[in-house]
């Protein structure tokens, strides 16, 4: 990516949006909105130090909404371009309200608040689609109970969670376990600023709050309005105080997921939400499985599936490593329902469809791995670049030129094209910039002549 963004020859024009496509293979006129950042691309060095300062924390989608980031920000760590973003949605300088941090610390003098949208026209000889893919919402299936139970999640999550870089450093925490470490940092704070009035009062009387207000119960100081206010300040203080221990005790109990369960399939293969499958998933619970035990010895998974397709060079080793190396054992069938059991830990019901028996199993941690839907964008974009989609939402092709699509001079690849692992879709990319290659060279001999 580096080499990308380096090279002398390619223009990266991200945080971008096509917006009309005109001409015809070899001399397309293509107009581009570039968004605006309000951080100028060419000062921003990428430092940091404006995101380090930003006072506005919100959910960070790259994370999963597992961690948090600043109303500034670089969508994740050796982006291409090195640069940040400011989120207009969440800016309280851009929403009227007077902060501007940012600007302040930034040495490079990049914030640029008045920054607008600007409409580029380029003239291009052909194009290629890889608008990516989007994961399937497992909240569309109900029995499964994605997001009531919170510690039950998506492949993508489980991802971030063994990430080094993640929310967690690479540690396995439950997300239930991350819910109420959350909520002790609030009461932590509130607590602390609590102590901080009360001490005052001590300082005050003399007295510590505890013995006061002891006395105070008995019916002394009645009608001091001064330790009345200090009687309600302290109970106050109460009602944060004791949660906060409650939470502080039951946290000293955790520990990160030890017995992990893989569901596949969940809304591919099925008939009411994507019929086909989507190829990757297996190998992708097998290797988040292989990796969650490097992380603790002691971890086992389970991966529940109708079967495991392993079709790639080496990859039925590798299925076959992580069950004698890895604590990873297969079982052949469907999950019925998942329903929370004791200390948050999901329950599966399931037919193990070797033995012909109906079981139910806990577990500390439930991944669910979903299927690749066609990207929400597919649509319009589509109707953008004049080209059409098949029956699923992916980009369609000529069979016997599986680069193209229906319109001369433009070609797409990876999961656009439809769901396929990373080696295929580089594959893939490799097919359609050979194909654009030949356009163009096509159109400048005919340009020539």
């Amino acid at each position: 990516m580096l080499d990308v963004g380096r090279h002398p020859n390619i223009e990266l024009l991200a945080y971008s949006e096509v917006l009309e496509v005109k001409g015809e293979e070899g001399d397309f006129k293509v107009t581009v909105k570039r968004k605006a950042r309000y951080v100028d691309e060419d000062k921003c060095t990428g430092c940091g130090a404006c995101k380090e300062k930003c006072p506005t924390v919100i959910p960070d989608a790259f994370e999963e909404g597992l961690g948090t980031r600043r109303a500034i920000y670089s969508w994740f760590a050796q982006g291409i371009p090195s640069t940040h973003t400011i989120d207009s949605d969440h800016c309280r300088q851009l929403n009227g309200k007077k902060c501007g941090i940012c600007a302040k610390v930034c040495q490079a003098d990049a914030i640029n608040f008045d920054q607008k949208d600007r409409i580029v026209d380029l003239d291009v000889g052909a194009i290629i689609v890889a608008s990516g893919y989007e994961v399937f919402d497992p909240s569309r299936i109900p029995e499964y109970q994605y997001r009531e139970i919170p510690n039950v999640v998506t492949a993508i999550e489980l991802e971030r969670l063994l990430s080094a870089s993640g929310p967690t450093s690479g540690h396995l925490d439950r997300p239930s376990d991350l819910a109420v470490e959350a909520e002790i940092e609030i009461l932590k704070k509130a607590h602390g600023k609590s102590q901080k009035q009360l001490a005052k009062l001590e300082e005050k009387f003399g007295e510590a709050s505890s013995g006061f207000y002891a006395k105070f119960k008995k019916g002394e100081y009645e009608g001091d309005q001064d330790r009345e206010k200090w009687a309600q300040k302290y109970e106050k203080h109460l009602t944060i105080e004791e949660p906060l221990l409650k939470l502080e005790k039951q946290a000293e109990g955790f520990q990160a997921a030890k017995k992990l369960a893989f569901i596949q399939c969940v809304g591919s293969r099925d008939l009411r939400f994507y019929p086909f499958c989507s190829g990757y998933c297996c190998m992708h619970s097998i290797k988040e499985a292989i990796i969650a035990r490097e992380h603790g010895p002691e971890t086992t998974s389970t991966i529940f599936g109708m079967d495991i397709r392993a079709v790639g060079k080496g990859f039925e080793e590798y299925k076959v490593r992580g069950g004698e190396q890895s604590g990873v054992t297969y079982v052949r069938g469907r999950i019925a329902e998942i329903n929370e059991g004791p200390d948050h830990n999901p329950v599966l019901t399931y037919e193990d469809t070797r033995e012909g028996k109906v079981k139910n199993e806990a577990f500390d941690l439930v991944i669910l791995a979903t299927a690749c839907a066609p990207s929400s964008g597919n649509v319009p974009l589509a109707e953008i670049l004049g080209i059409e989609l098949n029956p699923f939402g992916f980009f369609k092709t000529d069979t016997s030129q599986p680069m193209d699509t229906t319109r001369a001079g433009i070609f797409t690849c990876g999961c656009a094209h439809s769901p396929i692992d990373i080696p295929e879709s580089v594959a893939q990319a490799s097919g359609a910039a050979a194909r654009a290659a030949r356009t163009i060279m096509s159109a400048d001999m005919r340009k020539a002549s």
